[in-house]
């Protein structure tokens, strides 16, 4: 079977939009009831809304991705994990690392045009708790750690540096304990073998199997995300357009992939 298209999920850092699926707002509602949606939950929330109208469409994946909190939407998208359980798997993920980010005080900076290897040596050479957490693009490294820590990589290195607005240092060790605890909320839930096949975040690898999809899901709050693999994945099984069901930070690190050449639209391109 030929992977034409490609749908792919956002992750932190990403605006949660206003839902409209009924079966998506009762799915959250109940978790919730009338307190306030919880950032990753929103996020998660409007990614599977967007999903819907996509498919609604008349466009359907044949494989599936996610960045960090967006391989959650992937695992329901691919028929593994149910939207209840996604759900209440997502809200426990915004509290446990709300609360671990509270304690670390942490963050995480873009530096975009520096070579990976330049980073990766900096953060090697660095004191303090830092990591080069997400490989987004061959021009766009994110590292992740104690603000001291940031700043010192970040002055070692060229191009520009741009703080990320998120809650923490994530993908790094100051989620340890908020990995631990997800991985106990993940042994509960039952998993199903996805129906299409999803590329893992962590290093581009085709998750075919539910324990496949368990183990991602279960080491990824510690794992650097590996973008650029994930395109690179998706480009060698022959995927000829990729569809973002977010608002197109992902798509727009496509232009980074110069020896890929792959169709990209986000939703609202698809959506008109």
């Amino acid at each position: 079977m030929a992977l034409r298209l490609a749908v792919i999920f956002p992750g932190q850092g990403t605006a949660g939009g206003e839902v409209s699926d009924p079966e998506v707002r009762e799915a959250v509602n109940a978790r919730i009831g009338n307190g306030e949606v919880p950032y990753q939950l929103s996020v998660f929330a409007s990614s599977i809304d967007t999903l819907h109208k996509i498919r609604e469409s008349g466009i359907e994946p044949d494989v599936v991705a996610g960045h960090s909190l967006g391989e959650y939407a992937a695992a329901y998208a691919a028929g593994s994990l149910r939207l209840e359980d996604a759900v209440r798997l997502v809200a426990e993920r915004d509290r446990l690392m709300s609360e671990a980010s509270a304690e670390s005080h942490g963050g995480m900076t873009a530096i975009i045009g520096a070579g990976t290897r330049e980073v990766v040596d900096a953060v090697n050479e660095a004191g303090g708790t830092v990591v080069a957490a997400n490989f987004n693009s061959p021009r766009q490294t994110v590292i992740s750690g104690e603000e001291d820590a940031l700043e010192e990589v970040a002055g070692r290195v060229g191009g520009k540096k741009r703080k990320l607005d998120v809650a923490g240092a994530f993908h790094s060790p100051l989620m340890q304990e908020a990995a631990v605890q997800m991985n106990g909320l993940l042994a509960e839930v039952a998993l199903e073998d996805p129906k299409i096949p999803i590329i893992s975040g962590m290093d581009g690898a085709i998750l075919a199997k539910s324990d496949d999809v368990r183990v991602a899901l279960r080491d990824q709050m510690l794992s650097p995300v590996r973008w650029v693999a994930v395109v690179e994945r998706l480009a060698s099984l022959g995927v000829e357009e990729i569809v973002e069901a977010g608002g197109g930070t992902l798509i727009r690190m496509l232009r980074d992939f110069r020896d890929v050449k792959i169709k990209g639209r986000a939703a609202k391109e698809v959506l008109v």
